[in-house]
C-alpha cells in the first residue's frame, strides 16, 4: 500500500495464532494488516511506513517489549494503540499514566471485534477529531470531509427526545443541509412510524443481508427517504434481533456517514448501555433535552455527573423543551450546571397533529413559533464550525474510562 491509499495500515504484534484471523479480518475490511513479531521489527517498520494509522499489541506474552512498542508508536507521531489483555492484568489498572488515544480489549475477543474497534480508533484520529496521526496517509477525497454527528439522549424518557430530534433534522433539512436521522433506541424507538412510513429497513436487516451475501452498505445507502427530504434509517425494528448491532461497529459506521451528509443526528434510548457510550465517543455534540420539571432536572443534574466520568462533559448541550411552562429556564440553567443551548415551547395539539399525519412541523406549521424556535436551533448547531475539544486527559482507555498499567 502506498502512503497515499485511501485506507492505512495497521500494525499487528499479535501471538500467530490470534494474527492470522485478526489480519484476514481487517484485510476483508479495506485494511492493509502488516504483522511484526517484536518492538524491534515494528520500529523497523516505522521508519519505513508513513500509513501506519493504528497498532494492535499484545500486553501478556511480554510486557517489556510490548512497553517499547507503545513508545515506538507514540514516538513515531501518536499512533493509537489497542492494547490487547487477559482479564486478569484489569486489576492492575491505574490512573496515572498513558495516552488518551489508547484502549484494552480483553481475551476472549473476536476477529471482527477488533476490526470495529480499530476502525473507531483511526475515525476518531484520521476523520477531524483531532491532529490526523500520519498527515499523508490519507486520500484528501474520502477523509477531508466531515459532517456533524449529533447524539440526542437523556436518561429519562418522556422529555420530548425523538420529538426534537424529528423537527430539529427536518429544520436543518429546511436549511438546505443533507441530514441523517437515525433512530438508536433499539428497544421503544419510533422515528418511522412517527413520520408514517412503513417497511424502512434497519441497520440489523442490511447487516444479516451483508453475511448472507448481499452488498456492503452504508448507512446512507441503507437510510429511507422521508416526503420532507429526511433520511431515515433505524437501528433495528425489534428490540429482540440486534445481536449484530454490535456497540464499535455502530458507532463507527455513525462517524463514517459524516462524510456523506452534512449532519447525522442519532436519537438515542435513555439508557448508559454499550452503543450509547460508543456513541457518545464519536459524537461531536450531545444535545440533552430537559422538561421544566423536577424528575427531568435530577435526570439532568446525573447525566452532568456521568459525562465528567466518561469524559463527554464538555460536548452536553442543554436544550429546554416544553420551555416557560414550570421551572424558569434560569432556575433550570442553575440547578443542571450548563446554559441552554435553545428553548422550545410545548407545542400541544400541533405536536399531536403532526404524528397523527407522520409530518414534521416544518411541514405543517412553518410560521408557528415552536416551528421557528426549532429553525433557531438548527441555526444555533450550524454555527458550530469545529467540534468542541475533548479535554485533555491523563490515562489509556477503557470502555470510556481513562486508565493505564501500574507497574
Amino acid at each position: 500500500m502506498s502512503p497515499m491509499s485511501t485506507r492505512p495500515a495497521i500494525a499487528v504484534l499479535l501471538p500467530a495464532v490470534e494474527r492470522t484471523p485478526v489480519a484476514n479480518e481487517l484485510r476483508q475490511a479495506g485494511y492493509e494488516p502488516v504483522a511484526v513479531e517484536d518492538s524491534s521489527e515494528l520500529a523497523d517498520l516505522l521508519a519505513t511506513r508513513r500509513d501506519i494509522a493504528a497498532g494492535i499489541l499484545d500486553v501478556e506474552r511480554d510486557q517489556e517489549d510490548a512497553g517499547r512498542a507503545w513508545e515506538a508508536l507514540h514516538s513515531a507521531g501518536d499512533i493509537p494503540c489497542l492494547l490487547v489483555v487477559h482479564p486478569r492484568t484489569l486489576d492492575r489498572l491505574d490512573l496515572e499514566a498513558g495516552h488518551e488515544t489508547d484502549e484494552y480489549l480483553t481475551r476472549p475477543y473476536s476477529a471482527e471485534s477488533i476490526r470495529w474497534r480499530v476502525e473507531a480508533m483511526v475515525i476518531r484520529s484520521s476523520a477531524g477529531d483531532g491532529t490526523p496521526v500520519q498527515p499523508d496517509a490519507f486520500d484528501g477525497g474520502e477523509w477531508s470531509r466531515r459532517g456533524q454527528l449529533v447524539a440526542v439522549f437523556n436518561p429519562k424518557g418522556g422529555v420530548g427526545k425523538t420529538m426534537i430530534a424529528v423537527n430539529l433534522a427536518a429544520a436543518l433539512t429546511a436549511r438546505g443541509k443533507r441530514v441523517l436521522l437515525v433512530d438508536g433506541d433499539t428497544v421503544t424507538g419510533h422515528i418511522p412510524t412517527s413520520l408514517g412510513m412503513e417497511g424502512v429497513g434497519t441497520v440489523a436487516d442490511a447487516w444479516r443481508d451483508e453475511l448472507d451475501g448481499g452488498p456492503v452498505l452504508s448507512f446512507d445507502e441503507q437510510a429511507s427517504s422521508h416526503q420532507s427530504g429526511l433520511k431515515v434509517l433505524p437501528l433495528s425494528s425489534s428490540p429482540i434481533h440486534t445481536e449484530l448491532l454490535e456497540p464499535g461497529r455502530v458507532a463507527s459506521a455513525l462517524a463514517r456517514a459524516r462524510r456523506a451528509v452534512d449532519v447525522v443526528i442519532a436519537d438515542l434510548h435513555p439508557s448508559y448501555s454499550p452503543i450509547n457510550r460508543a456513541v457518545f465517543d464519536m459524537a461531536d455534540r450531545i444535545m440533552v433535552p430537559v422538561t421544566p420539571d423536577l424528575p427531568a432536572i435530577r435526570a439532568g443534574i446525573k447525566l452532568v455527573e456521568v459525562a465528567e466520568e466518561l469524559g463527554v462533559r464538555d460536548r452536553l448541550s442543554l436544550v429546554v423543551n416544553r420551555a416557560q411552562s414550570g421551572v424558569s429556564v434560569p432556575d433550570l440553567e442553575r440547578a443542571i450546571g450548563m446554559p441552554a443551548f435553545g428553548q422550545i415551547r410545548s407545542g400541544g395539539m400541533l405536536v399531536v397533529r403532526a404524528l397523527n399525519e407522520g409530518r414534521t412541523l416544518v411541514e405543517i406549521a412553518p410560521r408557528e413559533k415552536i416551528t421557528q424556535e426549532f429553525l433557531a436551533l438548527a441555526d444555533s448547531l450550524l454555527g458550530m464550525t469545529a467540534k468542541v475539544s475533548e479535554p485533555a486527559r491523563q490515562g489509556l482507555r477503557l470502555f470510556g474510562r481513562q486508565m493505564a498499567v501500574r507497574a
